[in-house]
């Protein structure tokens, strides 16, 4: 069948990759009008497949999508699991459930999300600090959303100049659905049941749509509601330190002696066990209204509101003041000692156990108008403003610590990455030789606003030509503060010398399976210190605390496509330039005077891009483009955390730098695509980014009254005359990141009965990039090149699916490959990061009736170890497991 050369073609091509158009399936198939196109009609998870195969193949730039057909009928129950089968992207996991994404080797900071075709943030965070705990980066938390409020989700990896500026690793699109998705009236609910193994808890989940058109006008409503019991356990050491100061039990043994002298030894700084447990529940809610007069106009409002809430416990039973040594067993780690094994004398147990409340919401509002002008123009408008939200007033946390000096044994001879530690003849359960440490309090808030306007033109030109052109207005407010107080209000405990633990004031945890110990009674200890209704004082709350930061943009586009014939096959082409404008508002504080700093900074981006179709079914695809993104939030404000070490150390203060410039990026892209059957394709694509104003972290060594901060801020034995190490982001270097993509699906029909209804999906992802780290180790001068964070140099993807009429399954394995987490300026490691992983997933289906669906999931079949490691010698930093996830419920269509 051979592709014709005709305007309507093309312009569904370019409108389709317009970000304010948000074409539904449906739509495209409506605009399109090219009788050389075949229209399938076909439900199920292969129907979803077929669609989004011609989305990606009819895009003038690089695109991947995934499509649902029906609610609750995402490939996954969470965005970003369901985002990492596509090529090139992996993920980041909370309690087992995805939570940002890297795009192509480059970290959530450099990949731009939008809802409904406006930017927007989704912002909670971790209760571990070694996973980020509350952040200020311009990465998207996907377990915001349910993944039954969307039905679409385009990933655009290449770049032209009707997008919105600012994503270097690409643009993932989230849409929700639409009353004239559906012919006439929809309905329909899923209820669903969920078991995971290491809580030991059922969770419901619930999702509900009604939708109807009356001849031009349409409404409609969707609602999804989870419940989530989630525990994760394991051990962690807190990072490893090559120790002096040590000293051996038996001051006879002079070899022992010496080697602990010998600054040679690497020991955990502190064994421990830990649990975290986290109640969680997610409620979301979309509108939508559609009044469509005719074909030539239609306008959209689209609702959505989304809130997670997340009520969370942690515990952790550790060992410290280890320092003296009776016995211990030391390996060699690339010509470093690693102490496996030790037995401490006069040693102690801290327990601690916190809780903490919080809650991220969002709210958002779009109307979309699309108008036929002319038969030759058409104008596309949005208007839109959201707020994503996160507050945690609620962080308490008490530890306890044993008076009584014990034996303790640390032990990691039979796994490094998962070590045990016990008291011989001790009852870490019991309460005898126990007191109350310290009582700490915490409270975190993070707002973020966008306001967006934008106009689009299309205007057709000649027999092939399409020229577009458009204007976008954007203004993004950013602020956050952190409240914090230990021994809150001078009144616990140690203020008071008021330690002193009674039976009600304790409880034993056994939830670990690994140890049983005694921790506190958090509410009781509160009540007894007087702080259960405590809320830290906020009267000292200023600019700098808060670090506000306001961006608004003004960007102007124009693009030209056309089509034309190469040794008589279609080539189509389309070229564009944007012009964006940033005005940037810092506030804070400077030698303790309010300050607010504004500057303006401005590029014009070049993009090009091309498809050439060797045949029916293969096609070349070529982009060239210049791109940019903005530093992280945290990187441009003024806020200042100051460290709380005491002793001859230097302490660190980190402080963001307003005046940053934005990385900017020269982006290649190649890719061969075939396209064959209903579902099959193969592609092979190449990418090139040259980074630019890189921002590294520098160290520099300071007078802290030179910085402005208030001493309040300082640790107890510190004055403004100390001298501190000031951590501050520049720019300064470039650097390239490059790889390949390979990717296949297809129906393996031509295998004999029954076997000739499955089908497979894989693909694999390399890629390749480094950035020049200073100071590491915190020696000054020792700058090392190491890998991106989040890069991991090979990803893969592979998915086996059956499917009848009436029923179907798949499964689906995600690897990633180690990757770094941070690059440290610290004396214990020079970098940290995960190890590679593999998440096997089920899923399958029954169809009871045409109305009635059966559907079960099964999550983390393996029950995959996360093993965060330290430094690059590869010793355990955190290692945890968070159990398989069945889930089973029905959906039922009216």
């Amino acid at each position: 069948m051979k592709h014709t050369l005709n305007k309507t073609r093309l312009s569904v091509a370019v409108l389709a990759a317009l970000s304010g158009m948000n074409l539904s399936p449906v739509q495209a198939q409506t605009v399109n009008n090219d009788d050389t196109l075949e229209v399938i009609e076909v439900t199920s998870f292969r129907g979803s497949l077929i669609k989004a195969k011609d989305l990606k193949r009819e895009a003038i730039i690089s695109r991947d999508s995934i499509l649902a057909e029906d609610i609750a009928d995402f490939p996954d129950l969470n965005l970003a699991d369901s985002l990492q089968r596509v090529p090139g992207i992996t993920i980041t996991r909370e309690a087992g459930e995805g939570r940002q994404i890297s795009l192509r080797g480059l970290g959530p900071d450099f990949t731009r999300v939008q809802v409904n075709g406006m930017e927007a943030m989704g912002t909670s965070a971790s209760p571990m600090d070694a996973k980020g705990s509350v952040s200020r980066t311009r990465g998207f938390d996907f377990n915001v959303f349910a993944s039954e409020l969307f039905n679409r989700i385009d990933v655009n990896k290449t770049y032209s100049a009707d997008q919105e500026e600012g994503g270097i690793g690409g643009t993932v699109g989230l849409y929700t659905a639409k009353p004239f998705d559906y012919s006439g009236f929809k309905s329909a609910v899923s209820l669903r049941g969920g078991y995971n193994d290491n809580s030991e808890e059922t969770d419901p989940r619930f999702a509900g749509l009604i939708s109807n058109t009356w001849n031009n006008v349409g409404a409609l409503v969707s609602v999804a509601y989870s419940e989530r019991n989630t525990t994760e356990f394991g051990t962690n050491t807190t990072r490893w330190r090559r120790e002096t100061g040590k000293s051996a039990a038996d001051d006879t043994n002079t070899a022992l002696q010496a080697e602990l002298d010998s600054g040679e030894l690497w020991f955990p700084r502190g064994h421990r066990f830990s649990l975290w447990n986290n109640q969680q529940q997610r409620l979301g809610l979309t509108g939508a209204l559609q009044f469509k007069p005719s074909d030539d106009f239609s306008v959209t409002l689209d609702v959505m509101y989304a809130q997670l809430e997340n009520n969370q416990d942690e515990h952790h039973s550790a060992v410290k003041d280890n320092k003296v040594v009776k016995d211990l067993e030391w390996v060699e780690n690339d010509g470093q000692k690693e102490v496996v094994y030790a037995s401490y004398e006069d040693a102690t147990w801290r327990n601690e156990n916190s809780r903490r409340f919080n809650e991220s919401t969002f709210n958002q509002y779009t109307l979309t108008a699309q108008w036929q002008l002319t038969d030759n123009l058409n104008m596309t408008g949005l208007l839109g403003t959201s707020s994503s939200d996160f507050e945690q007033p609620r962080v308490q946390k008490s530890n306890i610590h044993a008076r009584k000096k014990v034996d303790i044994i640390s032990d990691f001879t039979g796994d490094r990455f998962y070590g045990a530690s016990y008291s011989p003849g001790f009852d870490t359960s019991g309460i005898e030789g126990f007191e109350v440490k310290d009582i700490y309090l915490q409270e975190n808030y993070i707002n973020n606003d966008f306001d967006t306007a934008k106009v689009d033109f299309t205007y057709y030109t000649g027999d092939t030509g399409v020229l577009s052109f458009g204007a976008n207005y954007k203004e993004f407010e950013n602020s956050e503060y952190q409240l914090s107080q230990s021994n809150a209000q001078n009144i616990a405990p140690q203020n008071t010398g008021d330690i002193t633990l009674t039976a009600n004031m304790t409880s034993v945890f056994t939830q670990h399976p690994d140890t049983n110990w005694i921790q506190g009674n958090l509410s009781v200890l509160l009540d007894h210190y007087g702080l259960a209704d405590y809320r830290i004082d906020d009267s000292n709350i200023n600019r700098n605390t808060k670090s506000p930061v306001n961006e608004e943009t003004l960007a102007f586009y124009v693009t030209y496509g056309w089509e034309m014939e190469l040794g008589g096959n279609p080539l189509r082409i389309q070229s564009g330039l944007r012009y964006f404008e940033t005005e940037i508002t810092a506030a804070g504080i400077s030698n303790g005077v309010d300050i607010e700093t504004s500057r303006t900074y401005s590029d014009v981006l070049p993009t090009l891009n091309m498809v050439y179709e060797l045949n029916d079914d293969m096609l070349l695809r070529f982009g060239a483009s210049q791109n940019i993104t903005r530093p992280s939030l945290g990187a441009v404000s003024y806020n200042a955390s100051v460290s709380q070490t005491s002793g001859d150390a230097i302490t660190s203060v980190s402080m963001g730098n307003p005046t940053l410039e934005p990385f900017e990026s020269t982006n290649l892209d190649l890719a061969y695509e075939w396209y064959f059957d209903e579902v099959g394709y193969l592609s092979a694509a190449l990418f090139h980014k040259k980074i630019d104003n890189f921002i590294v972290s520098t160290t520099t060594e300071v007078v802290y009254s030179s910085l402005g901060l208030p001493a309040s801020l300082l640790p107890a034995d510190k004055t403004v005359d100390s001298i501190f190490y000031l951590d501050r982001p520049e720019n300064l270097d470039s650097s390239t990141i490059k790889g390949m993509e390979l990717s296949f699906s297809r129906d393996l029909d031509f295998l004999p009965a029954p076997f000739d209804n499955l089908g497979v999906i894989t693909n694999y992802t390399y890629a390749d990039g480094e950035a020049l780290y200073r100071n590491i180790y915190g020696e000054e001068g020792n700058n090392q090149y190491k890998a991106f964070t989040g890069l991991s140099k090979n990803s893969y993807n592979f998915t086996l699916y059956y499917e009848q009429d009436n029923w179907g399954g798949r499964i689906s394995a995600a690897y990633r490959s180690p990757y770094i987490a941070s690059a440290s300026s610290t004396g214990d490691q020079d970098e940290s990061g995960y190890h590679e992983t593999t998440y096997i997933d089920f899923s399958a289906f029954y169809q009871i009736t045409e109305s009635v669906r059966l559907n079960l999931e099964g999550i983390n079949l393996t029950d995959e170890r996360e093993e965060l490691y330290s430094d690059s010698h590869d010793r355990q930093y955190n290692t945890t497991s968070s159990g398989r996830t069945v889930m089973a419920g029905v959906t039922v269509q009216f």
